[in-house]
């Protein structure tokens, strides 16, 4: 689906902040699809990080924000001033949480008004309100579910009915801010002496010994400031989606697939880490995606056969040979990475979980078909849901008489009867599901 390209005027980040939580609100568009306009009109790396940590903020805490907002207005918006409503978000956003000045936050937000002028007094009006009973507000949103977890209805729900005990530890995680995590690649340096690079170049940063390759930073950086990351020497991925690679116990010789593949952090991972595989086939079904496979592949010094085709379609580009490993990171509702993309919030509805796991079935099925005898398969998906993760695999089982579950031990996170599930925050790392399948 093509996009317009979207003007921004540079003069007032809040413009553009508002521009590009219009594509995620209103449009249905991914920040992060929204945010890569931002780099060629806005140069300046300082700018670009402040119009960043605005949008995640404002989709991060949408939904208490939007109820404080309710009960600041004597009626709501009209659907045509739906811009104004984000910029009253945005100016909340500031006031709440960020460390912007109160006064700064009002003036620059009023003033990112444009041609509707009448909203500025409203606007300001709003702002001087809040500021002047803050408590009053907070605590008429602390009434409301939505607006005391941040979170929408069904989604609170989702989590309360999968882990009833827990909800609430899930909850707060998805509303703090992720770290920074770093992968090595492990076949042109060493951890230890990337920290000591990193050290050099006024960077803190420190191993995680859950994955062997990696690092989570202090404060986040832009990928600019990475010493190496233009001649591969280091990736942004988080720990848990690190253990993929391992997981598979690669071996030399073996024909491994990577399906549903891109954006490609696992493909580039599977190759650092067992570099003298027959053959990697990755294959996605999204021809821009499957381009940043490419992109990294070129960037890290490495290469597999890269394949734009659909998954359930294996006629399409699948020649019979079987594969000896299959890594299956099935699409999912991501519910586990909602701190790193709570854009996720407003995105994802409810009737998209049954979708979901029947596209998940049938990769189970497909990729299963392509797998050796003796051969295992590694189900991942970055959900905490346990319909898509250990329910999934429960029902493959029983329908497939040559599957046997492989019994898991990564040793923190959550054993579930079939595979094994992380939770957002745990160990200060994002919710991934995994679970090992061996083929008789």
């Amino acid at each position: 689906m093509a996009f317009t390209t979207i003007r921004f005027e540079p003069l007032n980040s809040r413009v553009v902040a508002a521009q590009i939580l219009r594509c995620v609100i209103l449009d249905h568009r991914s920040l992060n699809t929204a945010l890569t306009q931002i780099d060629g009109q806005l140069p300046n790396i300082k700018d670009r990080s402040f119009v960043r940590s605005l949008c995640y903020g404002t989709l991060r805490w949408y939904f208490r924000l939007d109820e404080i907002l309710t009960h600041l207005l004597r009626k709501p918006l009209r659907n045509k001033d739906a811009d104004i409503k984000i910029l009253a978000l945005l100016g909340l956003y500031q006031i709440c949480y960020s460390r912007v000045k109160p006064h700064a936050a009002v003036s620059e937000t009023v003033a990112a008004v444009g041609k509707k002028t009448w909203a500025k007094s409203l606007l300001n009006g709003i702002f001087r309100t809040y500021l002047r009973s803050r408590d009053k507000f907070d605590a008429l949103a602390d009434k409301s579910q939505q607006g005391l977890s941040a979170h929408p209805g069904w989604l609170e729900s989702e989590f309360r009915n999968n882990w009833p005990d827990i909800a609430d530890d899930i909850l707060r995680a998805n509303n703090v801010h992720p770290p920074m995590v770093l992968r090595i690649n492990r076949q042109k340096i060493k951890r230890n002496q990337y920290l000591n690079v990193l050290s050099e170049a006024n960077i803190l940063a420190k191993s995680i010994e859950i994955a062997d390759d990696a690092l989570v930073l202090e404060s986040p950086v832009d990928i600019s400031r990475l010493p190496g990351f233009s001649d591969g020497l280091v990736s942004v991925q988080d720990a848990a989606a690190q253990l993929a690679a391992e997981l598979l116990d690669l071996k030399p010789g073996q024909r491994v697939l990577d399906a549903c593949a891109a954006p490609g952090g696992k493909t580039t991972h599977i190759l650092q880490v067992c570099p003298a595989l027959s053959e990697l086939v990755a294959v996605d079904i999204d021809s821009v995606r499957a381009l940043k496979i490419r992109q990294d592949f070129n960037r890290l010094g490495c290469s597999a056969n890269i394949v734009v085709a659909d998954m359930t379609k294996p006629e399409t580009w699948w020649r019979g040979r079987a594969f000896d490993r299959i890594l299956l990171d099935a699409p999912c509702s991501a519910t586990g990475v909602i701190r790193r993309h709570p854009d996720i919030k407003i995105l994802r509805h409810s009737t998209d979980i049954e979708k979901l796991c029947a596209l998940q079935q049938c990769l189970l099925d497909v990729a299963w078909s392509m797998l050796d005898s003796g051969g295992e398969m590694l189900y991942a998906t970055c959900s905490i849901l346990k319909r898509e993760n250990c329910d999934q695999i429960n029902k493959f089982l029983e329908a497939n008489s040559t599957a046997r579950h492989v019994p898991l031990e990564i040793g923190w996170g959550v054993e579930q009867p079939l595979g094994w599930q992380i939770l957002p925050g745990d160990r200060d790392t994002d919710g991934f599901y995994y679970a090992k399948l061996k083929k008789h």
